[in-house]
């Protein structure tokens, strides 16, 4: 695919890869609009990148969801991509005990908020004529699950699965979806995913290193990029639990 002349939404986009992204895209010749739940993260974000567009919106809202969907009905109809990259990660104990809220949330914003905002969006991609793009970010914890992050690993595995299913589904409709599995990436935000890998001696991405490949692989049209591993010969979850059941085995 060419980036030139695309128009994408970047949700989480206002820091950590979501931001490294969007700024990607935008020196790869496209529109980004980005949404998050701060506002005042979205402003930093549009003070770092001025071309940026931003609007908040909390994709695990559904009325924040559809007021979305109505402005960019109105402002951005030219709109031919989706990357769903919001996302949190909690880490707790199952044994003892977790209240169906916070299990509820964090599956209602990685999995149930990615997937309803690439149905309500369908609208607006089906009509650039086969240029469309839905880009999920997994991650290799959907193949090798760390006890310690026990919903997220879970939800990852949901957006996995669900993301093949789309991804047959919306062919006919002239929409690719692809599905992203960052290594470990240093965001410079603390991100303890990232300390975890590197006290296990894995190797941790610079964001502009997790960027460069991911588009040169999106601009290939892979619909599976495991990025670190595009020489692998294993299948995806031999090749991620190989390098990830290091982390496995010391959290």
């Amino acid at each position: 695919m060419q980036f030139k002349g695309q128009k994408f939404l970047v949700t989480g986009g206002a820091g950590g890869i979501g931001l490294a992204l969007a700024r990607g895209l935008i020196d790869a010749g496209s529109q980004v609009v980005i949404c998050g739940r701060s506002q005042e993260s979205l402003d930093t974000a549009c003070q770092q990148v001025p071309s940026l567009i931003a609007r908040r919106c909390d994709v695990s809202n559904p009325e924040d969801r559809a007021s979305l969907i109505d402005w960019l009905q109105s402002e951005h109809s030219d709109l031919s991509g989706l990357v769903n990259n919001a996302a949190v990660q909690s880490r707790m104990n199952l044994a003892e005990g977790v209240p169906e809220h916070v299990v509820a949330a964090e599956l209602q914003i990685n999995f149930v908020a990615p997937l309803m905002l690439s149905l309500e969006l369908l609208p607006i991609l089906k009509r650039q004529k086969g240029q469309a793009v839905i880009v999920n970010i997994s991650s290799g914890l959907a193949y090798c699950p760390v006890a310690s992050m026990p919903i997220y690993s879970a939800s990852k595995a949901a957006l996995h699965s669900v993301t093949l299913s789309l991804r047959h589904q919306l062919a006919p409709e002239g929409v690719r979806v692809v599905e992203v599995v960052p290594p470990p990436v240093d965001t410079g935000l603390g991100d303890h995913s990232a300390r975890d890998a590197l006290a296990a001696g894995l190797p941790v991405l610079t964001p502009d290193a997790f960027v460069s490949e991911t588009l040169a692989r999106l601009g290939a049209d892979e619909q599976e990029i495991i990025v670190g591993l595009s020489n692998a010969s294993k299948e995806p979850g031999e090749a991620l639990f190989a390098v990830f059941n290091r982390v496995l085995t010391t959290n």
